[in-house]
Parts: C-alpha cells; sequence; structure tokens
C-alpha cells in the first residue's frame, strides 16, 4: 500500500527533536493534497526519515495523535485522520516548522499581489528600498468555508520574483520562501497583540465590528540578517489560542 510521504527536515539540536518532528509532520499532513495517501509509514521507516530515534519519532506521533491529526492501529499502521481540526491551538517552541505548521491546513485565496511603497512603519526593516512586492491572502476552513485569518506579506523584491504565486494557494509563505525558492532562514521574530477588528477586517473574517482578534506579526530574516518578509496577520480571536514554551 502506498504510503504518505512527508517532508524533509534539518533537525536544531538546541531544541526537543520530538517537538521539532511532530511540528515537521504536522505541516506536512495540513499542507497534503487532497490525493496524498492516509497511510503513515512505519515507526522505523519515519524515524530514519527524520534521523531520530524510534523512541523519538513515538513521542511526535503521540503528540499528533494527541491532537486528532492521526489515528494508530495495532497490526493495521498509522493513519491521517481526514477530518482533523484545522484551527488547534498553536503551540510555538522556537524552530520555523512551528511556523509553517501554524500557517498549514486551510483552504487560501490570493486576494492580490504586487509592487507597493514600504509602509512607514516597517521602513526600518527594509532601510534601502522604497517599494516592496506585497501578497494578501484569506484563509478559510476547508470544512465549513468560514474565514480564519487574513493574512499580509511584504516581502523583499530580491526574493519576490522567485515566487510562483500559485504556489502561495497550496503552501505558507515560510514553506515557500525555504523550499520553493530556497531562501537560507536563519531565524523569524514573531510579536502577537491583541487588537479589535477594523471595518475591513470585520469584513473579511466576518465577524462583528471591533471584536477581538490576534494580530500577528513574524519577520522573517535570512542567514545575511536581512529581513526577507515581514507577515501581518490577523486571527479570528474565537479560533486561535498562541502558547510559547520557554525552555529554563
Amino acid at each position: 500500500m502506498t504510503t504518505f510521504a512527508p517532508d524533509s527536515l534539518a533537525l536544531n539540536r538546541k531544541l526537543p527533536l520530538w517537538y521539532q518532528v511532530s511540528q515537521s509532520l504536522r505541516a506536512s499532513i495540513l499542507g497534503r493534497s487532497p490525493e496524498a495517501p492516509l497511510r503513515l509509514p512505519t515507526e522505523d521507516a519515519l524515524a530514519e526519515h527524520y534521523g531520530v530515534s524510534v523512541l523519538t519519532m513515538r513521542q511526535a506521533l503521540k503528540e499528533l495523535e494527541t491532537e486528532g491529526l492521526i489515528s494508530r492501529h495495532r497490526r493495521r499502521g498509522t493513519f491521517i485522520e481526514p477530518s482533523a481540526q484545522r484551527g488547534a491551538p498553536v503551540r510555538l517552541l522556537g524552530s520555523v516548522d512551528a511556523i509553517v505548521a501554524q500557517q498549514s491546513g486551510m483552504s487560501t485565496e490570493l486576494l492580490d499581489h504586487g509592487r507597493t511603497p514600504v509602509p512607514a512603519e516597517l521602513a526600518a526593516y527594509f532601510p534601502d528600498l522604497t517599494e516592496v512586492t506585497g501578497f494578501t491572502r484569506l484563509r478559510s476552513d476547508e470544512e465549513t468555508g468560514e474565514p480564519t485569518n487574513h493574512a499580509r506579506n511584504y516581502v523583499h523584491p530580491g526574493v519576490a520574483g522567485l515566487i510562483d504565486p500559485a504556489d502561495l494557494l497550496r503552501r505558507p509563505m515560510t514553506k515557500v520562501l525555504r523550499d520553493a525558492v530556497g531562501v537560507r532562514i536563519s531565524r523569524i521574530t514573531d510579536t502577537v497583540e491583541a487588537r479589535l477588528a477594523d471595518p475591513e477586517t470585520a469584513r473579511l473574517l466576518q465577524v462583528p465590528l471591533l471584536s477581538p482578534i490576534l494580530h500577528y506579526t513574524g519577520i522573517t530574516y535570512d542567514e545575511d540578517g536581512r529581513v526577507i518578509d515581514v507577515a501581518r496577520i490577523h486571527y479570528r480571536g474565537d479560533r486561535f489560542s498562541f502558547t510559547v514554551t520557554m525552555d529554563a
């Protein structure tokens, strides 16, 4: 029987391996194509794929099973749940794959893209530029069609020209930048604030005016320390929560 093929992963030894593996596999599952197989490879095969021990792989799978993304059956194997809940709480522990997983698993509409002046409040991130390329997307729950978040990315034009807009209908921006364009991402700085929905956000997310929303700003840097993407995402406050775990 054909099995699901997860994406590859470059491990960061500063973070728990099980966590990185679970987030990478979670992103692969949520971003899979409709025709992808639902059966996962065996624990041994997955452990070899990610370069970790079977014990680490087992812990990662347990995390996904608890979340309801997979089900495990003795003698039959492990399977992706086709009706898995997409709007699960987001847990960020510091890996790029956690960002990718957070952005995955929803239907996406590309509202517009093209050159735009650098917003005054973002000028410090693009000091030598007067224009960047903007990409605006609306993400919705695949099951209900209900809007869940509205994203606006401001991308360095030297990188934006390499992006196929069609990729953004299937993959998160971070994944497109890293895997399709080949940007070597060094870090992403996240800020999450509580805000009230302005008229445009309320209209797009189909919520009452001044409803509580989560406003996320993600600054993505390449290996040379250059900002290549500033993401601003408005999340419906009734659909998302953020938990950040700090190691002692």
